[in-house]
């Protein structure tokens, strides 16, 4: 357990190309569901988690990006700007500098969640051991998710030790889009773009990547389809509309 982080790392620098083409002209964190975009969410979700620093990376329709940021009190913004895309290890890898020495949040500019009964943010920070862990991701159940046709990112073990599939295996979960990384886990890096996956796998290796399970609701955006069933989803639910603010 560690106390909630005061910084963190939104990713808003993608083109967001399996969107399109409603991502042709807007940023994909740009785009609403429940009548609030995807990165107010992400940040309105730090913010109350008591983050009081938040990095976020910017490219593809980057003024618009920036307007939104402008348009907010809290939390405090800082631009990571890419005028060459990163990827999401690089993007983190180029903003460190700015995250400082402690654990940060990640969280992916299109996650969509609605919290359980104790925040998702609340139950990392609680989770993260430094000790054992370079990374505490959330994941989801594929399960839940009645649209959702794949293999899952995960196995999770009960101590939450996390692996991933073998060949031709289903695992059930799936990755929410969030975590709370040391910034150890990006020790010895590449430079320039490269996937977070190369460090997970190298943190999966040691025994140093965990997982905690969501408890509440978690949506897969990915395509334009993805966005349309998940206003059908929410259509009705209490928790969803008094959340967009």
């Amino acid at each position: 357990m560690i106390a909630p982080p005061k910084r963190a790392m939104v990713m808003a620098a993608g083109l967001g190309t399996r969107m399109r083409p409603l991502t042709e002209t807007t940023a994909k964190p740009l785009l609403p569901v429940a009548g609030r975009t995807l990165l107010d969410r992400a940040l309105d979700h730090l913010a109350d988690a008591g983050v009081d620093t938040v990095v976020v990376n910017t490219h593809w329709q980057r003024d618009r990006v920036l307007d939104v940021l402008g348009a907010r009190t809290r939390p405090t913004i800082i631009e990571s700007n890419e005028p060459v895309l990163l990827e999401t290890g690089g993007g983190v890898v180029n903003a460190l500098p700015r995250l400082g020495p402690e654990p940060f949040f990640v969280v992916n500019g299109d996650a969509f969640w609605l919290d359980g009964a104790t925040p998702a943010l609340a139950r990392l920070a609680a989770a993260f051991e430094p000790q054992a862990m370079d990374a505490l991701l959330l994941v989801h159940r594929a399960s839940l998710l009645p649209f959702h046709v794949g293999r899952g990112d995960f196995a999770v073990d009960p101590l939450g030790v996390v692996r991933r599939p073998k060949e031709k295996e289903i695992v059930p979960y799936l990755y929410a889009g969030v975590q709370l990384v040391s910034p150890a886990l990006f020790e010895g890096a590449p430079e320039g773009p490269f996937s977070t996956n190369l460090m997970w796998n190298r943190a999966m290796a040691a025994g140093r990547l965990h997982a905690v399970v969501h408890d509440g609701i978690w949506l897969h955006l990915s395509t334009p389809e993805d966005l349309t069933e998940a206003e059908e989803l929410l259509r009705g639910r209490v928790s969803a509309f008094s959340y967009a603010r």
